[in-house]
């Protein structure tokens, strides 16, 4: 049954330009397995960008800070290489040597209602990754049958939403993607949430 996940990973790997694709629930779980798996620390926020990235941050109990990032399309979260590139829908622009993060939530170009995806060149990454988002286990073989070697999280893309992505595919790449600012967010700093951090 994940069979279909596993089409719509190349699928949109083959689009961006990454060797590697792996499939999540939301960009932002995206994000959460990338500093995970990599123990990122002393890391910055932009002050404009969608409030769960810095609240992503807090609850990993991360050192960050703001920067004043004026960005088009995507962003490099500063002290990292991770790629929030929720905004960005363009054939071949994966940045080598990136954990490029992509959304498919209801506004986004690939309209899928929620869903998210990790871009990368790391093979090891990958693997890792593949299974951290699955609870720790390989998806395409029964739990019981696996000795699960490291902790996961409850964070992959269903088949439905997948299949859905191949569904609307083709006519995403036929159509003019919208192209996101900086300017379309709230300032964050301001927020009653976030007047503690520094």
């Amino acid at each position: 049954m994940f069979n279909v996940v596993s089409d719509f990973e190349c699928m949109v790997a083959d689009y961006f330009g990454a060797p590697y694709a792996v499939a999540t629930d939301s960009c932002t779980h995206a994000i959460e397995l990338c500093l995970r798996l990599k123990n990122f620390d002393n890391i910055k926020s932009p002050e404009y960008t969608y409030l769960s990235v810095p609240m992503t941050f807090s609850k990993l109990n991360l050192h960050w800070e703001w920067a004043d990032i004026k960005w088009q399309e995507n962003y490099t979260i500063p002290g990292t290489n991770i790629i929030d590139a929720a905004t960005q829908w363009k054939e071949n622009s994966y940045t080598p040597g990136s954990f490029t993060c992509v959304s498919f939530q209801n506004q986004k170009h690939l309209s899928l209602g929620r869903g998210g995806m990790i871009l990368t060149d790391n093979k090891h990454d990958f693997k890792i990754l593949s299974k951290m988002r699955y609870d720790g286990r390989d998806i395409m073989t029964p739990w019981r049958e696996q000795n699960i070697s490291c902790i996961g999280y409850h964070y992959y893309m269903t088949p439905e939403t997948a299949q859905k992505g191949l569904d609307q595919f083709a006519n995403a790449c036929r159509k003019t993607p919208k192209i996101w600012n900086w300017h379309e967010y709230v300032y964050l700093p301001d927020l009653e949430v976030f007047k503690n951090v520094s």
